[in-house]
């Protein structure tokens, strides 16, 4: 069963900042955590924009803030030529599973067309099956961070 949840600019929402830093540290340890290179407050401050890249959105289920996705100019950093990319996607666990993630990416979708871009990509280790069941198209498997990493690209 899907659950709608509410998707907005993360620009708009800055009260879920405490909670997706929790997520990021908690889904991302290695990077977020306490011994790692990322500060995820940092990172979602600077997806906190509505008109240039880097632009999040969040997801709430009511007042609850349940995921969120990112399109940045540049991820997978071997990979420069391609611009931009949806990165930084995460559902909370217990929201897993109800379709939150697939309505995120076509909400992303709509603001990178809105921007005027006409091809998108994405880099992921865990969200295959999400990508080719929303339309997005195979380009290879690269070995990125020490981590095999498939790379796709969605034409708008």
């Amino acid at each position: 069963m899907a659950i709608s949840p509410d998707i907005g600019y993360l620009a708009d929402r800055p009260e879920a900042l405490p909670v997706l830093e929790r997520l990021f540290q908690t889904e991302w340890p290695d990077y977020y955590g306490a011994d790692g290179p990322g500060d995820a407050r940092q990172d979602l401050l600077a997806y906190s924009s509505r008109n240039h890249l880097p632009v999040g959105l969040v997801a709430f289920v009511g007042p609850e803030p349940c995921g969120v996705v990112a399109l940045k100019s540049e991820s997978i950093t071997t990979h420069k030529h391609f611009s931009p990319w949806v990165a930084g996607g995460m559902v909370a666990p217990q929201y897993r599973g109800y379709g939150i993630g697939a309505q995120m990416a076509l909400a992303l979708e709509e603001v990178a067309r809105s921007l005027g871009f006409k091809v998108i990509y994405s880099g992921t280790s865990t969200a295959n099956s999400l990508l080719l069941r929303e339309g997005w198209q195979f380009i290879e498997l690269v070995l990125y961070n020490g981590e095999e990493v498939s790379i796709y690209e969605k034409v708008l």
